[in-house]
């Protein structure tokens, strides 16, 4: 599967995924911005695509997981 092109509207960088709550949890990924420890130890190392396509991949973690809104993480509702 190739990645996902970076749209050209895109800011150089996204905003970091964190909200403050920095727990993970038994499957490995943080409570709050469901990234794996890998995922945020290697963040500010990311290219800006990287990091778009790790934003697209965390929305659609966030809807396998169930929340309503896609784009909030559980704990920011």
């Amino acid at each position: 599967m190739r990645p996902e092109p970076v749209p050209a509207d895109r800011p150089n960088r996204p905003p970091s995924p964190c909200i403050n709550v920095c727990s993970l949890d038994a499957r490995g990924y943080c409570c709050g911005c469901l990234r794996t420890g890998a995922e945020i130890e290697q963040w500010i190392s990311m290219s800006p695509a990287q990091q778009w396509r790790l934003i697209a991949e965390l929305d659609r973690r966030r809807r396998a997981r169930g929340d309503l809104l896609s784009g909030a993480p559980r704990a920011a509702r």
